[in-house]
Parts: structure tokens; C-alpha cells; sequence
């Protein structure tokens, strides 16, 4: 199975950027879709955007056009390019295979704090 790690969050004000990245230490990663989730505060755990092994992308309503989600399989990486960063952006960000999904396997994530 695939381990992934998260980097890149940070403090950062309204209206500011981030790029998280998500590395793996290689194996299956070029056959897996991957999805950056998040979770807030009191919230529960949602998908933000999904990349798959064709490079489709899908994005959740409230990252729509803001957010971008990029892979290239070469560098084991996935990237999460956030811009126009807003306080409900506020959260852990996770990213995860589906396989990891249906296991539960969820990393340490990386948390991003947009301030106003």
C-alpha cells in the first residue's frame, strides 16, 4: 500500500496562498487516485479535491476556482495549490488513496490557519 505524507500548511492571512504537497515513497503511486480532504474545527472530515490516474480533477464546491490539485507521478508527488485563502479554509489537510479511505488510514496531515 502507499504511504503518503503531507507538508507545506503554515499561518497565513486572509486572501494569501499555500501549496501542500503530498509525497510518497514511491511504489503504487502512479495507479492511485488521490484526494486532499480537510477537516475544521468541530467539523467533520471532508474532500476538498481529487486527482486521478488520467489527471481528471474534481474540487468541492467551496475550493472551486481557488484551489488547484496537480500530480506528477515521476516525483511521487501530488500538490494542492491554494490562492484566495479565507478563515473557513481553516483546517487539517489530509491526502489519501481511496484504498486508504475504505482502511481508514489516514496520516498526521498538515494544518492550515487562515487568519482574517
Amino acid at each position: 500500500q502507499v504511504q503518503l505524507v503531507e507538508s507545506g500548511g503554515g499561518l497565513v492571512q486572509a486572501g494569501g496562498s499555500l501549496r501542500l504537497s503530498c509525497s510518497s515513497s514511491g511504489g503504487t503511486f502512479s495507479i492511485n487516485q488521490i484526494g486532499w480532504y480537510r477537516q475544521a474545527p468541530g467539523k467533520e472530515r471532508e474532500v476538498v479535491a481529487v486527482i486521478g490516474t488520467d489527471h481528471r480533477t474534481n474540487y468541492a464546491e467551496s475550493v472551486r476556482g481557488r484551489f488547484t490539485i496537480s500530480r506528477d507521478n515521476a516525483k511521487n508527488t501530488v500538490w494542492l495549490q491554494m490562492r484566495n485563502l479565507e478563515p473557513a479554509d481553516t483546517g487539517v489537510y489530509f491526502c489519501i488513496t481511496p484504498d486508504g479511505v475504505h482502511l481508514g488510514s489516514w496520516g498526521q496531515g498538515t494544518q492550515v490557519t487562515v487568519s482574517s
